[in-house]
């Protein structure tokens, strides 16, 4: 029988989905973020795999390998961050239960908010830094990979842009709880470059599918 602290990558696809649908406070939007992003990642890394070895691909061999890396690396590190989410959730839920009638526990609560506001904050901003590598990876075989399967590269970009919003989302609404100014404001204008790098690298990577056309090699330097 599935638990509480079943890890979600150890959940059948029915069991993650039910247990998301359920009253549980976890999963939620940041963890499904993060879960979306892995199939991304996945999709990534199978792309790759169906250029391996094909004779019409072969000047993009090194893409290929570095690409499918990335996106085994990366699926597996989203499915981490899911947990991680879950648990940042957790904590946090658990500091607003603190009790606060003498200065002394409104001291301890404050501290415990601030303290477990970064934490919920700075999961799912890791969660957005890569989701624009996925993104990065997916523009890299634009192009250079298997034609047949081009059309997962959109959808790949599709869900990293997707799990980014998600996760970005997550990072924005628990600033407010962070005592830090300076730190806040660096952590929003982070989240919003990266969601302008991963708009970008996906707009690039569903034009060139939508095209059609085949792009030149990647020089060493930039694969």
């Amino acid at each position: 029988m599935e638990t509480a602290s079943t890890a979600f990558r150890d959940l059948t696809l029915a069991g993650f989905v039910d247990r998301l649908a359920s009253a549980e406070p976890v999963p939620g939007g940041g963890s499904a973020s993060a879960v979306a992003a892995s199939l991304g990642a996945a999709l990534v890394a199978m792309v790759a795999a169906l250029s391996v070895g094909r004779p019409r691909y072969a000047p993009h061999a090194d893409t290929h390998e570095i690409a499918g890396g990335r996106g085994r690396e990366l699926a597996d590190r989203f499915l981490a961050l899911a947990d991680r989410d879950a648990d940042a959730y957790a904590r946090f839920s658990a500091a607003l239960k603190l009790p606060r009638e003498t200065d002394e526990e409104k001291t301890a609560r404050a501290a415990g908010l601030d303290a477990a506001a970064r934490v919920a904050a700075e999961v799912p901003l890791d969660c957005v830094e890569a989701c624009r590598e996925l993104a990065a990876a997916a523009e890299m075989l634009a192009g250079r990979s298997n034609a047949n399967a081009a059309s997962d590269l959109s959808v790949a970009s599709l869900l990293a842009e997707a799990a980014a919003r998600g996760a970005a989302a997550n990072v924005l609404v628990n600033l407010p709880s962070i005592a830090d100014a300076e730190l806040t404001r660096s952590m929003a204008m982070r989240v919003e470059a990266l969601l302008r790098d991963v708009e970008r690298l996906g707009a690039a990577t569903r034009e060139v599918v939508g095209s059609g056309q085949a792009r030149d090699p990647l020089p060493a330097s930039g694969v």
